[in-house]
């Protein structure tokens, strides 16, 4: 009897193809243990997409750790001769926190490496086999590239301290922009050193369309060398079957990535199906003068397909017998927040061609849409809308800073609207004094942004987390100082508190699925660019 293997599930049907793949590109199979050292994942905590690693004590004593990662592994064991390239591929499960369960989860890689003596050659063999990898998954794609030397060499041309570069790393991939130019500022630059920075989210598109201006943007030997890198890989990926875009916004790991990082989407995904670089930094901590590049696929993410087939690609969602109207349009999904914010949003968005013929507001459905203007709202809970959007189950949406910062959801933040503004602050009784022997009690709903701003100033402090009312706790003596948002500050002067420090800036943000980005990218940028015009007519009527 003949198997078949269309009966496997996708991500058991892609272990399948990519193993053919990578040993016809003449790469050994490497398995390594389960465990590991933990000292490896100590001394290499920025490494890793997550610090939380799971210990145990070994029966000899050593602190040995579930595998949290292959690359690191590999890179230590590996120890190529001078001139010798070493080409691995791997299938393991390694063990990382999951933002969905909150608990440690087993995830499934494959993926492969390549190390010690690494030149152009076997770079663009890599990226080459990095995009076949995304063909064999049968599905459209995009693999997004990017170089961190380009992006290096521009903070080089303009004297960005290292103490900063980090921080600006982070804007960059966030795409952003408002929050972009004024670290910039602060970290030295001047207005046009960081106009060039804010350039660079521009370099984003089709090869055609970014490369030469790329080059044009060059301002040292570091950045041209990149350039000319990115147009040898853009020239080998020519008719690999997806779509290949340059992402100068696309940054990896400043510590240990030093050239090419790319990242590789399916449609239907929310979030990167594979991803990769070259990182001879890591690799020389282990064998001094080598080189490496690899990239991993995350076939867990691969069971998400199952469900996704089961729905026509332009219905990301059920909806309910009587609302589904077909439309050749692709739609863009917009989470946005019941209540004001919501109602404003809307407001400015059916002005410039995305209103629904439905009120929503006259009825109690949470869909509404108009797929002539190619555009459906999902009417959901304010503190809901970043884990819609970060999930995949919208695409845009609409949502204050404080809750943005809160979730901490991997989101593209694409616009700060200027809606719905107030701060976050340190409230307290009128007759307040801190007490340094002590940590600070304090009350809050915003746990992680209070835990944060306390770190940054190095004061100890016990949360209390409440749900409302957060105004009553120091009045009870529950807490000493309360962190909230403060719009007006009527609640705290009826109630005998005063404002101790404001610290972070609130208004409403634009945000966007990463994946739902390279595949709608058009539709959002259109959006976007109304909406901006929009928001700035309003200004000027103030």
């Amino acid at each position: 009897m003949k198997f078949d293997i269309s009966c496997l599930q996708p991500k058991e049907q892609a272990s399948f193809a990519l193993r053919a793949l990578y040993e016809a590109a003449g790469c050994r199979k490497y398995h390594m243990g389960r465990f590991e050292e933990y000292g490896l994942y100590q001394e290499n905590r920025s490494f890793l997409s997550s610090e939380q690693v799971i210990t145990f004590t070994d029966l000899d004593g050593r602190l040995l750790a579930l595998k949290p990662d292959v690359t690191l592994s590999i890179a230590k064991t590996a120890q190529p001769a001078p001139g010798e390239t070493l080409r691995y591929y791997y299938h393991e499960n390694v063990y990382r926190p999951s933002a969905e369960s909150h608990t440690f989860k087993e995830i499934g890689q494959m993926g492969l490496e390549m190390l010690g003596d690494v030149g152009e050659g076997q770079v663009r063999q890599a990226v080459s086999l990095a995009a076949q990898s995304l063909e064999q998954l049968g599905q459209p794609w995009v693999l997004e590239v990017s170089h961190m030397g380009y992006l290096f060499g521009l903070l080089d041309a303009l004297d960005v301290p290292e103490a900063s570069r980090a921080a600006l790393l982070a804007k960059l991939k966030a795409k952003n922009l408002h929050e972009l130019k004024a670290a910039a500022s602060a970290a030295g630059p001047d207005e046009a050193g960081a106009d060039a920075l804010a350039g660079l989210m521009s370099l984003c598109g089709s090869c055609e369309d970014v490369l030469p201006r790329v080059e044009a943007a060059c301002r040292n030997e570091r950045m041209e060398a990149a350039a000319a890198e990115l147009k040898a890989i853009t020239e080998e990926l020519a008719g690999a079957g997806g779509s290949i875009r340059l992402d100068m916004t696309l940054a990896g790991e400043m510590e240990y990535y030093n050239g090419l990082v790319f990242q590789g989407y399916l449609e239907s995904l929310p979030r990167p199906v594979l991803k990769g670089g070259r990182y001879d930094l890591l690799m020389q901590k282990f064998t001094p003068g080598a080189g490496a590049i690899g990239f991993a696929v995350y076939l867990d993410e691969l069971d998400r397909l199952s469900a996704a087939m089961n729905t026509l690609r332009i219905w990301p969602i059920r909806l309910p017998p009587g609302q589904q109207q077909k439309t050749e349009k692709t739609m863009l999904n917009v989470a946005l927040p019941k209540g004001r914010l919501g109602d404003k949003v809307y407001g400015l968005l059916a002005g410039i061609g995305y209103g629904c013929p439905e009120d929503y507001n006259a009825t109690r459905k949470l869909v509404v849409e108009n797929p002539a203007a190619g555009i459906r709202y999902f009417l959901v809970k304010p503190s809901d809308v970043a884990i819609y959007v970060e999930h995949g189950a919208a695409d845009v949406g609409i949502v204050g800073k404080d809750i943005l910062t809160e979730a901490s959801a991997d989101v593209y933040e694409l616009l700060d609207t200027g809606l719905g503004k107030c701060r976050m602050c340190v409230a307290a009784p009128a007759d307040y004094k801190d007490d340094p022997s002590r940590p600070v009690r304090v009350a809050t709903k915003f746990v992680n942004i209070a835990k944060s701003y306390y770190a940054s100033i190095g004061r100890d402090i016990d949360i209390i987390k409440l749900n409302g009312s957060i105004e009553l706790a120091p009045i009870l003596g529950l807490s000493d100082v309360i962190v909230d948002i403060v719009e007006t500050g009527t609640t705290l002067r009826e109630n005998g508190l005063r404002v101790v420090t404001e610290f972070m800036p609130i208004s409403a943000r634009f945000i966007a699925n990463k994946a739902s980005y390279q595949f709608k990218h058009r539709e959002m940028d259109e959006m976007l660019e109304k909406l901006r015009a929009a928001l700035a007519a309003k200004e000027e009527k103030k």
